[in-house]
């Protein structure tokens, strides 16, 4: 292995550690009880409540507003009895209440959580999300979730829904005299999204500011058994004059807020792999709210939670609506993408330069293919990483020539080094003629590696945020390709890289890339720096998705049996000089021309 090759080496390896390094979750060093029967890093049933402030910062003073005063417009809906009514589709079962005219719990019927219990998307424990929030003309803030409201349907009504059924709840809240406010639900079977109208009549005398939010206050509750890393994923988003904003909470004593003026097309806050999206028709909104929260949990847990809001106009007319499309279901990327207005943004696919193109018009759609006919996802990613290899076949055949010539030079470079040990200059030119002379490229064992290198981050964006792969059995220990598959763990954790598991796949890859080295044509004294990488590879890998070492690990066996096949095919190879009148080394030698300069 020449100096160029482990140059290479160490350039990959320490893009690798930044970049885990900046995708790692912040630590959470705050002590706690150790009396808790959770689990490390596990999330509890019930979510502790983190209540978000959704309304700008107003001093009460100064506005005139009296908040925890109820307002007198609605003195008579701050009692009455809950009811409840049910709405079952082929996807989720939904439960509303006439408590604020809330969506009480959201419960999916295809997904399961880490411990095998049906995913709840709404954090019921705050009652419910998806209020109205405003300032009343005589100076109180009123948040709609504390009012009841009258149904449309009876007491505990539960509406099934098959084929393309639909159907249309109201629930009205009246305003002290005269006027009310009405939401009107409509749900459709096979589709996680439902329209929602919000009907205003008679407020102009009520709502005071012009203006009104919709509001989702206690974000989605956590359905992966680590809470550090779906926090890492958690994040709230506004869509807004054309670009995107993010917000992200992720220290526990930072809370974050952005108020967004202007036309905002959708407010969304996801998890890992779940999403809640408001989506208003084009030009109906003025602004948005985001505001995040981080609280620790018990064995070093961290559970972010995220409020959004849009903000309505209000003109005080006698009777004013508005529409939202909500979408409360899984981060399936042809689901959000279908529905046409770029909520496949909240996906965590890579930088949008270079690797998010590559997840989602490469990786995605072939993933997607493949599994129309493949039922095990295991198998789509070895055969995934076939087709790479044979992509990449010509480019490494070439590198492996390379090599072996190079093998074959080292008896002359080491009497060139020796011969001009005292003049550096010199030695490297008559290296970089001897090198010209038999057509050989110093560089060009590193390219392929390089060109992987977009691919693995490609390949580890979607791993991590393919809804597709979440829970994805492969065989054996294999249980769940989006996630480690740890085979034990450490009783401590390794200093700088944070590890506390053994994965058996990582283990696997490993043994592969040390195969790789000893098979490898390379200076003897540069073996060291193989192995190191090869330890180093093992180690950084312990903690990525299961799907990506087996797709890396699948790859090396493939390049093992190309490189003895390649050492076979040219073991007796005389070392001949090239042409000088001829190109020599094709793409290989365009594509790293001006590499050998770097010396």
């Amino acid at each position: 292995m020449d100096k160029q090759t482990t140059i290479g080496f160490v350039l990959i390896a320490l893009v690798l550690i930044l970049w885990m390094f900046l995708q790692a979750p912040p630590p959470a060093p705050l002590p706690v009880s150790q009396d808790t029967a959770m689990t490390q890093r596990k999330v509890p049933d019930t979510a502790a409540r983190v209540e978000p402030k959704v309304m700008k910062d107003e001093a009460p003073a100064a506005s005139g507003i009296s908040a925890g005063t109820q307002s007198s417009f609605f003195a008579s809906r701050s009692t009455g009895r809950e009811r409840h009514i049910v709405i079952k589709t082929a996807l989720y079962t939904a439960e509303l209440t006439t408590r604020g005219g809330l969506i009480r719990t959201w419960v999916l019927s295809n997904y399961k959580t880490w411990d095998h219990l049906p995913v709840e998307l709404v954090e019921y424990s705050g009652g419910g999300d998806f209020s109205l929030l405003f300032t009343t003309s005589d100076g109180k803030l009123v948040n709609t979730r504390d009012l009841y409201f009258d149904p449309d349907r009876r007491i505990g009504e539960v509406v099934e829904l098959g084929g393309a059924d639909s159907v249309t709840v109201d629930l009205v809240l009246p305003i002290d005299g005269g006027g009310r406010i009405i939401k009107r639900f409509t749900f459709r079977n096979n589709t996680y999204a439902f329209g929602v109208d919000l009907v205003l009549e008679k407020c102009g005398p009520v709502i005071s500011n012009f203006e009104y939010e919709v509001v989702w206050e206690h974000g989605l509750r956590y359905a992966e058994g680590n809470s550090v890393d779906e926090s890492n994923s958690a994040a709230a988003f506004a869509y807004s004059g054309g670009e995107l904003t993010e917000l992200d909470a992720h220290k526990p004593e930072e809370p974050q807020k952005r108020d967004l003026a202007g036309t905002t097309s959708w407010v969304s806050t996801r998890t890992k792999y779940f999403v809640m999206a408001m989506i208003a028709d084009e030009g109906t909104t003025q602004g948005a709210y985001l505001e995040g929260r981080a609280a620790h949990y018990p064995n070093n847990g961290l559970k972010e939670t995220y409020s959004v809001a849009l903000t309505m106009p209000f003109r005080g007319g006698p009777l004013e609506s508005t529409h939202l499309t909500v979408y409360l279901g899984p981060l399936e990327y042809d689901r959000i993408k279908a529905l046409g207005r770029g909520l496949e943004q909240t996906m965590s696919l890579g930088a949008a330069w270079i690797i998010r193109p590559i997840s989602e018009y490469v990786m995605i759609p072939m993933f997607t293919f493949l599994r129309s006919f493949i039922p095990n996802f295991g198998l789509v990613i070895i055969i995934f990483s076939i087709i790479i290899k044979i992509a990449l076949h010509p480019l490494t055949r070439t590198s492996m020539r390379s090599m072996k010539r190079m093998q074959a030079l080292t008896p002359m470079m080491n009497e060139i080094r020796e011969k001009y040990k005292d003049n550096p200059e010199k030695m490297n030119q008559q290296i970089m003629n001897l090198y010209k002379e038999y057509g050989v490229n110093p560089a060009s064992g590193c390219l392929p590696l390089l060109l992987q290198m977009p691919i693995l981050f490609a390949l580890y964006s979607v791993f991590r945020s393919s809804i597709e792969l979440r829970q994805a059995a492969f065989i054996w220990w294999i249980r769940d390709l989006s996630i480690p598959d740890t085979i034990f763990h450490l009783p401590f954790s390794i200093p700088l890289l944070g590890i506390d598991q053994v994965s058996g796949l990582a283990l696997a890859m490993g043994a592969t890339m040390f195969i790789q080295q000893l098979l490898t044509p390379a200076d003897p004294r540069n073996r060291s720096t193989g192995y190191a990488m090869s330890v180093m590879m093992t180690l950084l890998f312990m903690s990525l998705p299961s799907g990506l070492n087996l797709y890396y690990f699948v790859f090396n066996l493939l390049s093992i049996g190309q490189q003895l096949w390649i050492n076979k095919q040219h073991a007796n190879e005389p070392l001949r000089k090239v042409d000088p009148k001829k190109k020599t080394g094709g793409i290989m030698n365009r594509l790293t021309k001006d590499l050998p300069k770097l010396r």
